[in-house]
């Protein structure tokens, strides 16, 4: 069985420019809500990469579930932000780095 994991990665909407403290504010509390529900491997903020926000690494059990998480962000909910969801097949050592 394929060990994926889903990369989020946000991209900057015309209006992110006008994004307030308040969802900023839901937007942290989004990733404190995930972390918490196990769903986030690890998540961060684009430096040098003018359009782009940034992005969440999701632990999902399936894309439609991925794909929901992601509807749920405020910064997409407000339309500062779209995103691109990626699958991200995991190498490691369990399965020899997918040799």
């Amino acid at each position: 069985m394929e060990n994926l994991m889903y990369m989020m990665m946000l991209k900057k909407d015309k209006t992110y420019n006008r994004i307030t403290k308040k969802v900023i504010t839901e937007h942290v509390e989004n990733i404190r809500r995930m972390d918490d529900e196990g769903k986030l491997e690890i998540c961060g903020v684009f430096k040098g990469y003018p359009g782009m926000a940034g992005m969440y690494i999701l632990k999902a059990e399936s894309r439609e579930e991925a794909e929901e998480i992601c509807n749920m962000e405020p910064l997409v909910i407000g339309g500062y932000a779209t995103y691109q969801l990626v699958a991200l097949q995991i190498a490691n050592r369990e399965n020899n780095y997918l040799l």
